[in-house]
Parts: structure tokens; sequence; C-alpha cells
């Protein structure tokens, strides 16, 4: 499950694997909010982590993980609306920065939150 937030030279992700659904102790249900970037990484964001993130993006502004039928067209149209919108920019966005690494980036992370929840 992925969120996606759009920024001038910024695209980011929740993590499929780091972010669960929640509830609180009244029951109430939401989404993590572990936003990890795409850009710049090697390897680059594949099509399913762009179509993953989009899918997230469409769930989150319509308030729903899962359209009525009579919604899942529209709902589906978004999906894929936002998923070329969101490669196009990944893939027109230069740095003179070299590509990160994912597993470097995701072990420091790991660290920074082992230090905040000790």
């Amino acid at each position: 499950m992925h969120f996606v937030v759009i920024h001038p030279h910024v695209l980011v992700l929740i993590g499929r694997h780091a972010c669960e659904w929640w509830k609180d102790d009244k029951g109430k249900q939401g989404m993590c909010r572990n936003i990890k970037p795409l850009f710049n990484f090697d390897p680059p964001a594949t099509d399913e982590e762009i179509h993953d993130a989009a899918l997230q993006f469409v769930r989150k502004l319509s308030g729903t993980n899962k359209p009525s039928k009579r919604n899942e067209a529209v709902f589906e149209s978004a999906v894929l609306s936002i998923a070329n919108c969101a490669r196009e920019l990944l893939y027109s966005l230069e740095t003179s920065q070299p590509p990160r690494d994912r597993e470097e980036v995701a072990a420091k992370a790991r660290a920074r939150a082992a230090t905040r929840f000790a």
C-alpha cells in the first residue's frame, strides 16, 4: 500500500512492507505515514512501484480501499492517469547527485527508527 506526495522536486512513497493498516483502541482504521522517496535510486523505481503508489494516492483521496462497482472504472482510470504522471515526473527529473542505494537508505532508516523507538 503506497501513498504518493508530489512536490516540485520530490516524489515519495509509503513502502508496501513497512506500512500496514492499523487500528486504534476504538477500532478506527488508518494508514501509516512512513514515506520513502522514489527518485534517484539505483535501481530506479519499477512500473509496479509507481502503479502501487498511484493506487494508494487514489485510495487516500477517495477515502476508500476498494471502490464500489459503480465507481470501479473511474477509480482505475484515476490510478492509470496518476501512474502515468508520476512516471513522467520520475523520468523527467534531473539531478547532479549520484543515484542512492536502496539498501543503504533502508538501513539508515531502520537505524533512525531503532534510536527513536528505543
